[in-house]
């Protein structure tokens, strides 16, 4: 195994912290990634990772090879694609996270998208918990909501506007608000990330400020379906954007509510870990998914 695979393998077991997960990654024997490991170390004469029992940690001469690696690497990759300008030409593998929402929208564009790059291999990712980009060896993540990871670049896309909804017979039994002093007569479906937080209630912009009415609910949670499928359920109102919901609006199993009190757009912004260069896969793919994302945005 020549040097430059090695290092792949050691960024990959520094990012997972693991050699089975990286091994698995890649798609290699355990052995294969430990050896690599191991003759790189004996090249560089310096150990770059403690290895126990139940972790796998970077030393400190294994961080600083760390980063250059990721460096290095991205280097490599830019120059040995900079001279192919055929999108048949663009190859390697493309792992992606965005919440199963849009990928539901995405994923009937996406046969033309490999198509034209047959040789990219691609990895989609669909859930509602926050991946660790760098630790999960993710190129990029397409995530809707306030963003709190500085080490990571941000591209902003755009927002999605937000609305209210709900079923007609939960309408039908309790009424339909007309103004927020409604809103102590009616429930909630609340959406948290993680089981347990305590949920704000009713969000609307007063004066470009969110505010937010308390509001009872029987029912909190933490997936972006089951908060859909709730609200068609008659289970209580909900606040979301209204690109997932137009479907049932249009074929009136939902209907809109407080039209005058609307929550702040969500932005949409896709994010990946700092780089000098982006390979041309990542840059191509996120070329492609801002313009399939553009119809349902509002300018970023």
């Amino acid at each position: 195994m020549n040097r430059i695979e090695a290092m792949h393998i050691f960024v990959r077991v520094a990012e997972l912290a693991s050699f089975t997960k990286a091994a698995d990654s890649l798609g290699l024997p355990k052995a294969s990634t430990s050896t690599a490991v191991q003759q790189l170390e004996a090249q560089l004469g310096t150990q770059l990772l403690h290895r126990t029992t139940r972790k796998v940690q970077m030393t400190q001469d294994g961080q600083r090879f760390y980063e250059r690696c990721k460096t290095l690497l991205a280097d490599m990759d830019e120059l040995t694609s900079m001279f192919q300008q055929a999108p048949q030409s663009i190859s390697g593998r493309l792992r992606v996270d965005m919440n199963s929402s849009i990928a539901r929208r995405i994923l009937p564009h996406l046969p033309r998208f490999l198509r034209e790059h047959p040789q990219i291999e691609l990895e989609l990712s669909c859930t509602d918990r926050r991946v660790d980009v760098v630790g999960e060896g993710f190129d990029c993540v397409l995530r809707v909501g306030t963003l709190t990871d500085s080490s990571l670049v941000v591209r902003p896309l755009g927002t999605f506007p937000i609305t209210n909804c709900a079923s007609p017979a939960y309408l039908q039994e309790y009424g339909v608000p007309r103004e927020l002093d409604d809103l102590h007569r009616h429930k909630m479906i609340h959406y948290v990330s993680t089981l347990g937080q305590r949920p704000p209630g009713f969000e609307y912009l007063e004066a470009a400020e969110c505010r937010y009415v308390p509001m009872q609910g029987v029912l909190t949670v933490n997936s972006v379906e089951a908060y859909q499928e709730a609200c068609l359920a008659g289970l209580g109102m909900i606040q979301a954007p209204r690109v997932g919901l137009t479907q049932w609006i249009e074929q009136g199993q939902l209907i809109e509510v407080l039209p005058q009190y609307r929550a702040e757009p969500m932005p949409v912004s896709l994010l990946y870990a700092q780089r000098r260069n982006l390979s041309a896969r990542v840059q191509v793919f996120m070329d492609w998914l801002r313009g399939i994302m553009a119809p349902y945005l509002d300018p970023a």
